[in-house]
């Protein structure tokens, strides 16, 4: 099921109605042509350089406010698609600019950071309202999703902190979903955006690909597209049972790279610099599984280094966009292993939610918050200190 599951992910789907009726369907908007387009070798998406779109792994969330909270865009929906099948306009062409700002370390050190700001262009259905809320997501790395899928969920109940009890500053929540199975917490996704692999998977095929399962049964047009509406679907759903099944079993079963030095003396002066300035604090080292659809993954002790808990990061990195329960300030704390692999399996070292952290320093540095506390220890490390702590995160 893993190798089938493989090839369907590395899989270029075709638009309309075609020939190939097991991989047909695509579009008529989309961003990718197939999960590998947005994950190469399962890996993270690098994002795109000053100007224009297609962006490829970089993907551009929408909301406007509603009476009940953010609603997606009246023309455009929750994400903006800016590829499209042959003959349809894509909705639109983004555009990036990177700023630069700099800084400095307490021993003087000095550093810069960039982030990103997006406008649009050729925009075919219409403008775009002013009080639209846009959030970059860069494709994050795959690996072990079914482990963290496994976490129980007393385990996230009992380190959740939501009204900072044992005032340490730090006030992680759980991003609660309500499905037919009941409340279930929200794991994946840069604000937990869903609640298991297969409704990140499926979402994925919608949002990304115009695809539709038996999760999302409709395509991801609006009203306003009439053009969209109009467009043949290659059967209901195109993305069978079978295929969605089995892409969903190979991204719970992407194993976890081991790590390649950590008894090196550096790494481990890092480990507990890293625990000292109060990294772990969120960045949780370990778990043990518990139920799971894979047996394998069962009864695991693992070490993602993750709370999956929301987090308020501070005006620096929010996207003033809420999500479900998250605020517009609030992230769910990503995993950190396997962090390391990065530049040689993605060939970059881009970090990040948006992909703005050119290295892992300036991830750490964009911290705020919460996380100001842990930030601001790292800061007054020495140089050789805080190299110790990025050695101690790549080799995690």
């Amino acid at each position: 099921m893993h190798f089938g599951g493989n090839g369907f992910f590395n899989m270029g789907w075709v638009a309309g109605v075609a020939s190939t009726d097991a991989r047909d369907g695509l579009g008529p908007f989309f961003n990718a042509r197939s999960c590998s387009g947005c994950h190469t070798k399962d890996g993270r998406a690098k994002p795109p350089e000053d100007g224009d779109g297609p962006f490829g792994g970089l993907l551009l969330r929408l909301s406007v406010p509603g009476p009940d909270g953010p609603m997606p865009d009246p023309i455009y929906g929750s994400q903006l698609q800016d590829r499209a099948s042959y003959g349809v306009k894509p909705e639109a062409i983004p555009v990036v600019k990177w700023i630069e700002e700099f800084g400095s370390y307490p021993d003087g050190t000095e550093y810069s950071l960039v982030h990103p700001t997006f406008t649009f262009k050729e925009l075919a259905y219409g403008p775009m309202p002013e009080d639209v809320m846009i959030s970059p997501r860069i494709g994050p790395h795959m690996v072990g999703l079914g482990l963290l899928e496994a976490i129980p969920l007393e385990r996230l109940q009992e380190i959740a902190d939501p009204d900072d009890e044992d005032g340490d500053g730090v006030s992680g929540r759980i991003q609660w979903h309500q499905t037919a199975d009941g409340p279930l917490p929200g794991r994946f996704g840069w604000k937990g955006d869903s609640p298991t692999v297969e409704t990140q998977v499926a979402g994925a095929f919608k949002a990304d690909m115009g695809l539709t399962s038996w999760i999302h049964p409709e395509d991801d047009c609006t009203e306003a597209q009439v053009v969209c509406l109009d467009e043949p679907n290659a059967g209901e759903p195109e993305v069978t049972d079978h295929i969605l099944g089995r892409v969903t079993f190979y991204c719970r079963t992407i194993a976890v790279p081991v790590r390649r030095n950590a008894a090196d003396p550096d790494v481990l002066h890092g480990k507990k610099l890293f625990n000292e300035s109060g990294c772990a604090t969120c960045h949780t080292p370990s778990h043990v599984t518990g139920d799971s659809p894979v047996d394998a993954l069962k009864n695991q002790l693992i070490w993602p280094y993750t709370d999956l808990l929301l987090h308020d990061m501070g005006p620096g990195l929010a996207d003033g966009r809420p999500v479900a329960e998250a605020s517009g300030q609030e992230w769910k704390t990503p995993p950190l292993w396997s962090l390391g692999l990065i530049p040689v399996v993605s060939k970059h070292t881009r970090y990040l939610h948006d992909g703005r952290a050119r290295n892992l320093e300036e991830a750490i540095l964009w911290h705020g918050g919460e996380a100001e506390a842990a930030t601001l220890a790292f800061m007054n490390l020495t140089k050789a200190e805080r190299e110790h702590v990025l050695k101690f995160i790549a080799d995690l």
